[in-house]
């Protein structure tokens, strides 16, 4: 992706995860085995939900319409983290049937089949099919997305704080060049390289790019097909192993995850008010992770955050200091 300086001053950072992106992510997820340290667990627990509550058949549906290959149509993705997901799904509704038609006809093109026959309802912009699409999905949502928001929207909201600390440290490029930290990305003389499955020049021609952050995203980005659409690109949020089991404790997660060098460090070198991308610089960390780990420290009571014009500076308490020094042992 090539950037002009009127598309680097339009960069938008979504403001909440997106629903049906995590729909249809979580939907691969569940197809394919990526990542199984971080969502082992959650295939587990969400097999198991999705089968107490006879869904199996109706999800077997949808990752036939949302399938865990190179395409999938991009009217079931029609937001770019500014809806909810009543507001998602009318957007799904209101698809205009030649659309439909030419992108589900695309979907099975990919496996050398014509569009079946239990699909053309849905091909044909019928109103029952669709209802039945949309009621679907929430259904499905309810099982495998929203009882995990908590943690979905912890970790995107660290995300963007610490992408908009770049912005208002450095700018737009600033915030492109914070992408470095995620493998295989580069951003250089206004140049963004991802590592997507295949070649690709995404042209914005203009346009506000949505970065969208994904927790059901692994390992590498994901944008709309069409390119007449509003352009958004889909980045992972990268969970680290062992988030369910702290999401099960509770209020006790914070103590739990104290335990650690990296916070320690943390915790050591604020002998002076830093600000989060002051911690990524000294730590060596990206600031999505140093954003986290001051969560996590403040919510334990270990450092206090403090805004002071366009900067949040972040302090270490005395509680900090007594469990540093030891003297809490």
């Amino acid at each position: 992706m090539e950037f002009t300086h009127q598309e680097l001053a339009r960069l938008r950072l979504a403001p909440d995860v997106d629903p049906l992106w995590e729909t249809a992510l979580s939907l691969h997820l569940l197809q394919n085995r990526q990542a199984p340290l971080a969502f082992g667990g959650w295939r587990r627990e969400v097999t198991g939900a999705l089968r107490r509550s006879g869904l199996v058949p109706a999800t077997r549906t949808l990752m036939r319409l949302c399938p865990d290959r190179s395409y999938f149509p991009d009217f079931l993705t029609p937001g770019r983290g500014d809806t909810d997901l009543d507001t998602g799904l009318e957007r799904l509704l209101s698809t205009p049937r030649p659309r439909l038609r030419a992108e589900l006809t695309l979907l099975y093109a990919h496996t050398g089949r014509p569009v079946p026959a239990a699909v053309h309802p849905l091909a044909d912009g019928s109103p029952r099919a669709l209802r039945r699409l949309a009621s679907t999905l929430r259904a499905y949502h309810r099982v495998a997305v929203a009882p995990y928001l908590d943690a979905i929207r912890e970790q995107a909201t660290a995300d963007r704080a610490a992408r908009a600390e770049a912005v208002l440290s450095h700018g737009a490029e600033g915030l492109l060049l914070g992408y470095d930290e995620l493998p295989g990305w580069h951003y250089r003389d206004r140049t963004l390289s991802t590592p997507y499955p295949k070649d690709r020049e995404l042209a914005l021609r203009g346009r506000a790019l949505t970065l969208l952050p994904a927790f059901f995203c692994v390992r590498s980005p994901i944008t709309l097909a069409d390119e007449e659409l509003p352009p958004v690109l889909v980045h992972p949020l990268s969970p680290a192993p062992g988030w369910l089991e702290r999401r099960r404790h509770g209020g006790d997660a914070p103590a739990a995850q104290l335990i650690g060098a990296s916070r320690a460090e943390l915790l050591r070198i604020l002998d002076r008010p830093m600000t989060t991308m002051d911690l990524a610089a000294a730590l060596r960390l990206a600031p999505s992770t140093a954003s986290r780990h001051a969560t996590v420290l403040r919510e334990a009571g270990l450092l206090l955050s403090q805004r002071q014009g366009v900067r949040v500076l972040h302090h270490r308490t005395r509680l900090g200091r007594a469990v540093l020094e030891g003297a809490l042992r």
